[in-house]
């Protein structure tokens, strides 16, 4: 890595822009040169202001997160859009969640489905599972679960962890295709070897309860852990209820209480009577 730096700072003499944007990824990541947001938003906005569209999408996602600047929607926006405009898939799919969630722009699910829709007909997967839950959830267009499906599949046959979770949602539910355990627990399977940790979460709840697979209470609980390790409130919940009740494991209330607390700490609702049920 820093043979890499040491390289990409000789192109930078010459104001190459890939090289200031490679220079400024490596700071972002600590890669080769400490870990440094500042130089990160240094380096990006020099190729930025030269054209580059990946530096501008670089530079608006940090300030979308207050990375190494102040937090600014607005500043976020405005390089997004300029590198979407470029053709940049990531600053498309970018621009479509700020208009989604009304940052830095006024919400605009219809303008949001648009920059969707530009991204994922190129092939960009994460696109393809955002226009795939507007499709779901009948946001800037009308509520259709074939094409919720048909976007949901699109991205997880790239690999996109959350579109794999939601596909093997709908395939749960049966909504946009018959219904199909079976199905449901292959992509919820793909999805949580990617860390996805609601996907953990739902195969636990498959195997509690021998849905598309053998009924099996430790698997369950295996499941459970990790996404509760991984932070996903239901799984910490789910877990909590497994030690409580000594299903797939020894029980436990002290155990119980302690996920119950770190998914009350979320807001999870039933978490937090479980607790209140504990104590009383």
């Amino acid at each position: 890595d820093k043979a890499a730096v040491a390289w990409y700072r000789k192109a930078v003499k010459q104001q190459h822009a890939p090289a200031l944007n490679n220079l400024g990824w490596m700071h972002q990541e600590g890669r080769g040169v400490p870990r440094d947001d500042r130089r990160a938003v240094k380096w990006y906005l020099v190729a930025a202001k030269l054209g580059y569209a990946t530096a501008q999408n670089n530079l608006g996602w940090l300030y979308q997160e207050g990375r190494g600047v102040e937090r600014n929607d607005e500043k976020a926006v405005k390089w997004y859009r300029r590198a979407a405009k470029q053709g940049n898939l990531d600053a498309q799919n970018n621009l479509g969640w700020m208009y989604q969630e009304g940052r830095g722009v006024e919400q605009n699910d219809r303008k949001a489905v648009r920059c969707y829709l530009r991204a994922a007909r190129q092939g960009y997967p994460a696109a393809q599972n955002n226009l795939g839950w507007m499709f779901q959830v009948g946001r800037g267009v009308e509520g259709d679960d074939a094409r919720a499906v048909f976007w949901y599949r699109r991205g997880a046959e790239q690999g996109d962890p959350a579109a794999q979770y939601n596909l093997g949602w709908m395939y749960q539910q049966g909504r946009g295709v018959p219904q199909d355990d079976i199905e449901a627990v292959h992509w919820y399977h793909k999805s949580a070897k990617q860390g996805y940790a609601a996907a953990d979460n739902n195969l636990g709840w498959m195997y509690q309860n021998g849905l598309g697979v053998r009924q099996n209470d430790a698997k369950a609980v295996r499941f459970y852990r990790r996404g509760a390790e991984r932070g996903d409130a239901a799984a910490q919940y789910n877990l909590g209820w497994m030690h409580q009740e000594g299903r797939g494991v020894e029980e436990d209330d002290f155990k119980a209480v302690h996920w119950y607390r770190q998914s009350a700490k979320q807001g999870y609702p039933s978490s937090l009577n479980n607790l209140g049920w504990m104590y009383q």
